[in-house]
């Protein structure tokens, strides 16, 4: 088997593990566990496994020594803000008040979003279909943020939907400020520090919450699943991210982002947690018909 085909299986892996994650972190939230004492987890354990896995490495000396130059700190503060902070804060916070569909179909749009953002800070020149899909998308998502009505646990569809559309902006906002920087450094020196500043600033949000978790009333399958979402949905995918980078192409691996809603739906509707609508499907659409426009090559 080539390395482009396991680079290949290992987005897709990726884009299955995100799919199941909508549902099985929905789950945990906010019945046995608050959103933000969640993300305290998550951040919590990978930036422990990062750092293990580092250290491991620098003991093979799989990984050379690197330092950090002063002059990037900067920048690496506000890439652990908008990719971990606020990136993780407000998608656990609006899954735990939309629908696992809803959030997956906004997802979505998070490559236009890096578009958008291209534009404005690096003056990416846009071409007028890329203007139209954009168009497109906003109105997809900002249909389904105001109209998307979800099942199950969705106790504030529209504030939820709203939130996770705050986290594909501060996700797209961070993938344009990151470029340099992981040109420039190890991907392991890179993560190890954006994850322990990350996790620094969410101490304060998630503390109190962790703090209530009444583990003695938590059923086993919940232990579960936190360990999926802090060893699956985070650490392994962007091992396996880093393997699909080294041989495919970075416009190869975002198209995978694009089946994250079809695992998501499949997941969601098949043990009952969310359903389709015809808001959704059409949401659904015009985000799918803007994303295309904006990426399609000439």
């Amino acid at each position: 088997m080539s390395k482009r085909t396991l680079a290949l299986i290992g987005a897709t892996i990726v884009s299955i593990i995100y799919g199941v994650t909508f549902t099985i972190a929905k789950d945990v939230m906010p019945k046995y566990v608050d959103a933000y004492g969640f993300i305290l987890m998550r951040v919590g354990g990978s930036t422990i496994l990062f750092w293990l896995v580092w250290g491991c490495s620098r003991m093979s000396a799989a990984v050379r020594e690197e330092k950090m130059d002063r002059a990037d700190f900067p920048r690496i503060i506000w890439a652990a803000f908008f990719g971990v902070a606020l990136n993780m804060l407000s998608f656990f916070k609006g899954l735990s008040l939309t629908s696992p569909i809803s959030a997956s179909v906004i997802m979505v749009s998070t490559p236009m979003i890096v578009l958008v953002l291209s534009a404005i800070i690096i003056k990416e020149r846009m071409q007028k279909r890329m203007v139209f899909g954009i168009i497109l998308g906003l109105i997809g998502t900002a249909f389904l943020i105001l109209y998307g009505k979800s099942v199950g646990n969705a106790t504030n569809a529209s504030l939820g939907n709203f939130l996770v559309f705050v986290n594909a902006t501060s996700y797209g906002l961070y993938l344009v400020m990151v470029k340099k920087l992981m040109d420039k450094y190890n991907a392991f020196t890179f993560v190890k520090w954006i994850y322990l500043i990350g996790f620094i600033m969410v101490l304060p949000f998630g503390w109190g919450e962790f703090q209530a978790v009444n583990w003695s009333l938590m059923p086993t399958d919940m232990y579960w699943k936190i360990g999926f979402v802090v060893v699956f949905s985070t650490f392994l995918t962007y091992l396996l991210n880093l393997l699909s980078m080294r041989e495919l192409k970075p416009t190869t691996v975002a198209v995978f982002v694009y089946l994250q809603p079809v695992f998501a739906t499949v997941f969601a509707i098949s043990l009952g947690k969310d359903e389709l609508t015809l808001v959704k499907i059409v949401s659904a659409i015009l985000i799918f018909t803007g994303v295309y426009l904006v990426t399609q090559k000439k």
